[in-house]
């Protein structure tokens, strides 16, 4: 009696872990696809994460510029480093808006791959075939939130200049 038990066991514990091996095929042959899919979302979301620290360094770097700009014209009392300032404030500008852009683009192609069935999945970059869902650079450039940093730096430096400007004439 005591060996048919053990015969029955022996054959419960055959069929769980021939059920445990298929659990691990199966496992294995979706986490091969779900892997590609994964590291090809997180290529992506790397660019994505660098094309936004850029981004907001050029911000960064933007505010400082101008401000030591102001600085040498208010030490020296020279009109010319006013002027100076717009060079800067509107190249920092258009970089930040095309960073943007990029980073749109990027994460439309995000977007793509992540609907993607899991053979398709190419790991390619290319961004031309989901341009038509972003807007182009120009209106990335005015859009809201460029124009709120970016136009503030703009208009503070027409200001002071025309400050600049009244206290030349004045003095």
């Amino acid at each position: 009696m005591l060996r048919v038990h053990q015969g029955k066991n022996n054959a419960t514990q055959i069929i769980q872990i021939c059920c445990a091996l298929f659990a691990l095929l199966i496992f294995h042959i979706l986490g091969k696809f779900m892997t590609n899919k994964h590291t090809h979302l997180e290529m992506i979301q790397g660019i994505v994460n660098r094309l936004s620290h850029n981004s907001f360094l050029l911000k960064g770097w933007s505010v400082i510029l101008i401000s030591a700009m102001f600085a040498l014209a208010a030490k020296d009392a020279q009109i010319l480093f006013m002027y100076l300032a717009y060079f800067p404030a509107i190249a920092f500008w258009c970089l930040d808006g095309y960073f943007l852009h990029q980073e749109k683009l990027f994460r439309a192609l995000y977007d793509q791959v992540r609907i993607l069935d899991d053979e398709k999945i190419d790991f390619s970059m290319n961004t031309s075939n989901v341009t038509d869902k972003v807007g182009s650079w120009l209106c990335v450039v005015f859009s809201k939130t460029l124009v709120a940093f970016h136009g503030v730096i703009l208009v503070s430096i027409i200001f002071v200049t025309f400050i600049s400007i009244l206290i030349h004439k004045g003095g």
